[in-house]
């Protein structure tokens, strides 16, 4: 909006920034607020699963052998390591989107998920949430995806890590809600990603978390993303 004091169009005005002291005076043209986009990603950042592990205090390597499916090669076994120590790591690696950190980080989380016990992982369930929301807090999809994927693992060690980690869902759900109708639509195409766009790997995760909550898991899931459905049948 201009403001001239001149009866015929006028040139003379000067941008100046909105809601300022300046925006009152004569000839002065207010520009708008600036965008945001809320979908940027974040900078890459150095994860203290980088420091630790070229500093050698992880027992990883690269495993090399032909023909084998395992990326990384442990040096100690995964069910004699504390967990409360190294599970938050590999969370904090989950960030990363740099080879082999990546790969190290994704793949050590699965190995750990995979051979821990429930009781194991409560001790340690609140270390790992500040990880997991950084790692979504980076708003990259692959990123949100592979840590999606580890929750996933997560929720399904015991049927009592889902009701521990309701009271956290305020720290995850929040990037979830921005993210969940992330999807492309492909029109009359192929879809070659097979079900894992972000939206779909939000939905699993979403019905999962509802599913292994507890009776209060719904009304949680709710109240940070109001547009999901419930589906539990019988509620």
């Amino acid at each position: 909006m201009t403001n001239c004091r001149c009866r015929r169009p006028c040139y003379c005005y000067r941008v100046v920034p909105a809601f300022s002291r300046q925006q009152n005076q004569w000839c002065t043209l207010s520009e708008g607020p600036p965008r945001i986009d809320v979908f940027r990603q974040q900078p890459p950042c150095r994860s203290l699963f980088r420091k630790f592990f070229l500093r050698g205090d992880i027992p990883i390597r690269r495993n090399y052998c032909r023909g084998s499916r395992n990326f990384i090669r442990w040096c100690v076994a995964p069910e004699q390591l504390d967990l409360r120590r190294y599970l938050p790591l590999f969370f904090d690696g989950m960030c990363e989107d740099t080879f082999p950190y990546r790969e190290f980080a994704r793949h050590g989380v699965h190995d750990i998920l995979s051979v821990a016990k429930e009781k194991q992982v409560l001790c340690c369930l609140p270390l790992v949430i500040l990880p997991m929301k950084k790692a979504l807090s980076s708003k990259n999809p692959d990123v949100i995806i592979a840590t999606l994927r580890a929750i996933q693992q997560l929720l399904q060690v015991g049927p009592c890590i889902g009701r521990a980690l309701v009271p956290y869902y305020r720290q995850l759900l929040p990037i979830v809600n921005l993210f969940r109708n992330f999807n492309v639509n492909q029109c009359d195409r192929i879809d070659f990603k097979g079900g894992h766009r972000l939206g779909d790997v939000i939905r699993e995760t979403l019905c999962l978390m509802e599913q292994t909550g507890g009776k209060d898991a719904y009304l949680n899931i709710k109240y940070m993303v109001p547009t999901y459905e419930s589906c539990v049948l019988n509620r």
